[in-house]
């Protein structure tokens, strides 16, 4: 006579926190990415919910900064737009800024803001600041529509040199990510660097090149300039826009090599503290 068989046995995980400097367990990561999918949706939710504009605010933003910056910048200030309408050199380049200063500003209140969610249940915590940086991302394709039409309107015609615009996308959720990471462990165990974050985003915006084109900045001081990874982002994408002169290739290899050490150090830093995140938080 077969004996019935009985439950298959329950498998028993034991999570205990790392200890000392130790890489970041993407393996896990990709397995919680179902999560992660659906804290990017609810972020975007969240952010558009109970507005009365809802998405149309990601029109409207860029288009009043664009028109300060044409009227003060552009119109008394005469500065040069690289043979472009300055008010689409400036279009172009708010393109990649706004990604940038959204996701930095998420991704550096995300653990704070997900207390609760963190300190009941385990999940990979790295995943918190990669959905608030992957949540701006609708915001940009909202906003390229809005550069494609001015582009139209202009008579701009998008050069081949379009292609490299999802490298150069890549290469601001990079820098966004790699500041958040530092910014958002730093956040859980100093509450004072979420004041930080707007004077730091707004000191950014004046010494990236936004307003103006990296061209005028001292040839002898471009290399330094690249230490900002924003610089070379902008003007990636005015030029994978706009096909205005190609980037100086120099400082866009500074600022690549400056993201790759930002990230690699946060990545690190990140894993470091992630096991104080549920006590201190």
């Amino acid at each position: 006579m077969n004996t019935p068989a009985g439950p298959a046995p329950t498998e028993v995980v034991r999570i205990r926190p790392s200890g000392g400097w130790r890489a970041v367990n993407l393996a896990e990561v990709w397995r919680y990415r179902e999560l992660l999918f659906f804290l990017t949706l609810r972020d975007v939710k969240l952010r558009y919910k109970q507005t009365a504009l809802g998405v149309a605010w990601a029109v409207l933003q860029p288009l009043a900064t664009m028109t300060v910056f044409a009227v003060f910048f552009g119109k008394l200030g005469k500065l040069p737009s690289d043979g472009q309408p300055y008010a689409l050199f400036v279009l172009a380049a708010l393109l990649p800024w706004q990604l940038f200063a959204y996701a930095l500003t998420q991704s550096s209140n995300s653990l704070v803001a997900e207390q609760r969610l963190i300190t009941k249940v385990y999940f990979p915590r790295l995943i918190v600041p990669v959905a608030s940086v992957l949540s701006g991302l609708v915001d940009f394709g909202v906003t390229l529509v809005l550069v494609l039409i001015a582009m139209a309107l202009f008579g701009v015609v998008p050069t081949a040199a379009i292609l490299a615009l999802p490298v150069l996308t890549l290469f601001a959720v990079a820098t966004a990510l790699a500041i958040g990471l530092w910014l958002s462990a730093l956040n859980v165990q100093y509450r004072d660097v979420r004041y930080t974050i707007p004077f730091l985003t707004q000191f950014w915006l004046f010494v990236s090149p936004v307003a103006y084109p990296a061209s005028i900045v001292p040839e002898q001081y471009r290399t330094l300039y690249g230490l900002n990874p924003m610089a070379g982002v902008i003007e990636g994408t005015r030029w994978a826009l706009l096909g205005t002169d190609a980037p100086d290739w120099g400082l866009m290899g500074v600022s690549a090599a400056v993201v790759a050490v930002l990230l690699a150090g946060g990545l690190y830093y990140f894993k470091r503290m992630e096991k104080t995140f549920a006590d201190v938080v």
